[in-house]
């Protein structure tokens, strides 16, 4: 504003003809006194709010955790994160290397990140074991309750919260859908990992599956990627007609490597990810990830703005999806019975 301009708005603030011939005095004063005002105003709106520093730890590489990281990215973007801006995400990948998920852990907890966001039983003791303070966010785990990773569902306590991808009679849900599209399917082999924290109550609910349906089991314990080879010989040894791949880290991490040994075994199997089934496995039973990974984005966003992981109850999922390779299929010599192929939610041809 110029001179004229200030004064009409001084004048207009007054009737006294006195006031108005005392006003053009303080014209300047006003004029630089409301120009400072502006002037931090603006500074004070373009000043940058905290940058939030969040860590992601994974067990395997960034190619196979990629579509859960869009996920979780995706979800940020819809609360207001944008990563470099209000954002810096700190990546870390034990590339398959289980042992290296405690020293990984640790150098998230010395930089000091936010929150820490896992996936998986293994990967999130791995996280808890850091820490007790920072905050953890699981997009995706088997049993945290039984794995003493959270006090209960409902109330968490401690530092973990999230969402699961397990519901109650997940595992049993997936044998028996094996068996529905294999029914000539007498003995079944297991491939499991005895280190995993959920491994017992797991292995309970096929226990029950089992005999319920009336077939025979064989485990199969790998405990690393060098137990692979002589797991699978032994499911050729017992004659197993097919494979059931219980949920672990390790596997998961190799999904290329195991569904290479079914088909040199002839194991028509069952896989809890469609990772697998993408690699040119038979089926899988699950949630899917990359939208437990988005979900967790709010679990996230919660703790950011000052909400406590121990008042956030756990989620669990509600909706699974059946992915069935029908290449693999005719490969094996098998065919699906139309009743499970209509309720498939994917089918690779």
């Amino acid at each position: 504003m110029n001179e004229k301009s200030w004064l009409r708005v001084l004048n207009s603030c007054s009737d006294n003809p006195k006031s108005k011939i005392q006003n053009r005095k303080w014209v300047g004063i006003v004029a630089i006194v409301v120009t400072f005002a502006m002037c931090g105003a603006v500074a004070q709106a373009q000043q940058p709010g905290k940058v939030h520093r969040i860590g992601v730890l994974s067990s395997s590489s960034a190619s196979l955790h990629a579509s859960r990281l869009d996920g979780l990215r995706q979800g940020l973007r819809e609360l207001g994160y944008v990563e470099g801006q209000n954002i810096i995400i700190e990546y870390r990948y034990a590339e398959g290397k289980l042992d290296r998920l405690p020293n990984l852990a640790g150098g998230l907890v010395r930089l000091k990140v936010d929150v820490i966001v896992t996936s998986g039983t293994r990967v999130t003791v791995a996280a808890k074991q850091a820490t007790s303070t920072i905050p953890i966010v699981v997009g995706g785990a088997g049993d945290l309750v039984r794995a003493g990773l959270v006090g209960s569902l409902v109330n968490p306590g401690g530092n973990v919260t999230g969402v699961s991808r397990l519901s109650p009679d997940f595992t049993g849900k997936r044998l028996r859908l094996l068996k529905e599209a294999i029914p000539k399917a007498i003995r079944v082999a297991a491939l499991l990992n005895p280190d995993n924290p959920g491994y017992q109550p797991s292995f309970k609910e096929i226990e029950v599956a089992v005999r319920a349906l009336g077939i025979m089991f064989q485990s199969l314990a790998a405990r690393s990627p060098n137990d692979f080879e002589s797991a699978f010989e032994a499911a050729a040894k017992g004659r197993a007609d097919a494979l059931f791949v219980m949920a672990d880290a390790l596997f998961n991490s190799h999904p290329t490597r195991i569904v290479e040994l079914a088909a040199k075994n002839r194991l028509a199997a069952m896989y809890d990810r469609d990772d697998f089934v993408e690699a040119g496995g038979l089926m899988s039973y699950g949630v899917n990830l990359a939208d437990l990974y988005r979900r967790s984005a709010y679990y996230v966003d919660k703790i950011l703005k000052g909400t406590k992981p121990a008042d956030l109850p756990v989620e669990q999922p509600t909706k699974f999806e059946l992915v069935i390779n029908l290449k693999t299929a005719k490969t094996l010599g098998l065919t699906i019975p139309p009743e499970v192929l209509a309720r498939a939610d994917k089918v690779i041809k």
